[in-house]
């Protein structure tokens, strides 16, 4: 029994240094992994804020509507950004997000991890990305010195019901992203 007793005793102190160790990481950070990612400094966003934008993008829901080319069940406003969904959260989707003191890097990184792989992409001089995947999902990011801001088209999955995408949800994302980009204030 105490050496039963002496093992529950170490296992908390030996989870903790594993917690402390993840925490700190194992190297020194001189950013070269931000760089690579072509994202930008957390400095910049301090320093160089991007424009203002209106809620959902300065996009109304009748211009979402008719990019996308179906209504929709549910908007959803937040914050940060919108979301217009079609028959739950299988079905079709428009969101946008603006992301303030965010490196874009991380968010096209991420879609590269989920196997649609980023381009380039400018938009009114403004640099970001553009994945896809399949011909039913596209999203975009365009970067605002420290912010960004993305699109995110969505026809949904094949348990949806939709026979086929009623638009290219990159020709979508683009109109929608044009629309942003242009009443950016």
């Amino acid at each position: 029994m105490p050496r039963r007793r002496a093992l529950s005793f170490s296992t908390p102190l030996v989870v903790a240094a594993a917690v402390l160790v993840s925490v700190t990481g194992c190297g020194a950070d001189d950013g070269t992994a931000e760089q690579s990612t072509g994202s930008a400094p957390t400095a910049q966003a301090a320093t160089d804020p991007g424009p203002m934008f209106a809620e959902c993008g300065s996009v109304t829901d009748e211009e979402v509507v008719a990019a996308f080319g179906l209504a929709f069940t549910d908007v959803t406003r937040n914050g940060v950004g919108c979301e217009w969904t079609v028959v739950g959260s299988l079905g079709p989707s428009v969101a946008f997000s603006w992301y303030r003191g965010s490196p874009i890097g991380r968010e096209r990184a991420g879609s590269d991890l989920l196997g649609r792989p980023a381009a380039d992409i400018t938009i009114e001089g403004h640099s970001g990305f553009i994945a896809s995947r399949e011909g039913v999902l596209c999203e975009l990011g365009i970067s605002f010195g420290g912010d960004f801001v993305h699109w995110s088209v969505n026809y949904g999955s094949a348990n949806s019901g939709l026979v086929a995408p009623p638009a290219d949800p990159c020709v979508v994302g683009k109109s929608l992203m044009e629309l942003t980009v242009s009443r950016a204030q």
